[in-house]
């Protein structure tokens, strides 16, 4: 099945990654963007590399109020805001969260303490008719944007409170790791899912390298 897509934030690295997967595996995506003319350079960009995708660029509000789906790829500074400020067009929604809310000081990525538990449980108490699921949290945008026709060496986590929303970005992982998403489950996970972030990029530094999560001992569907 496919899906009309809003990637809110779309014009960094993350929303840019994971709008191009989900555009060339055939759903249609709506850059957002506060800038709607780098929300359309953007989508350029996407068009540029899958030249037969669906793909346009709009304002944040605009985007939002046009999809079905909508995937919130913001910095979580400012987060509570925007979310917020985009209510209206994400009620009824599924909204998709792979926002982490991380700081950073001089021993490195840390997970912030977050009063809403979570960005992901934030967004859902701030847009209560919102379907709220976290997922893609660790997907490392370079190598979403990269060249591999898939992400399989990974898994795609998945968390949340409503059923048929969590199964969506359960089957959007397909896009992205060549499979289904793992359900992870409730919402309130997303509280460990997010700064687990910041250990990847721990390993990413130490290592040199883009690390994921795979999880093993499930069936491979």
């Amino acid at each position: 099945m496919t899906y009309n897509i809003a990637v809110i934030g779309g014009t960094g690295p993350q929303g840019r990654g994971l709008g191009y997967r989900f555009a060339r595996h055939g759903h249609t995506v709506v850059i957002g963007s506060r800038a709607e003319d780098r929300a359309e350079q953007t989508a350029a960009e996407v068009r540029e590399r899958v030249p037969d995708a669906s793909v346009s660029g709009a304002s944040n509000a605009a985007a939002a109020g046009s999809a079905d789906v909508v995937l919130l790829a913001v910095p979580y500074d400012g987060h509570d805001d925007l979310v917020a400020g985009l209510a209206e067009q994400l009620a009824g929604k599924i909204v998709i969260s792979c926002v982490n809310p991380l700081g950073f000081d001089k021993k490195g990525p840390y997970g912030l303490a977050v009063p809403g538990g979570s960005a992901a449980e934030t967004a859902a108490a701030l847009v209560p008719g919102a379907r709220v699921v976290g997922a893609f949290h660790h997907v490392s945008a370079v190598s979403l944007w990269g060249p591999a026709d898939y992400l399989d060496h990974e898994d795609v986590l998945v968390c949340g409170d409503d059923t048929e929303a969590k199964q969506v970005a359960v089957e959007l992982a397909r896009s992205v790791s060549g499979r289904d998403g793992v359900d992870g489950g409730a919402l309130r996970l997303a509280r460990q899912l997010e700064p687990l972030t910041a250990v990847l990029i721990s390993i990413n530094k130490r290592y040199k390298t883009r690390s994921g999560i795979a999880i093993s001992g499930i069936p491979v569907a």
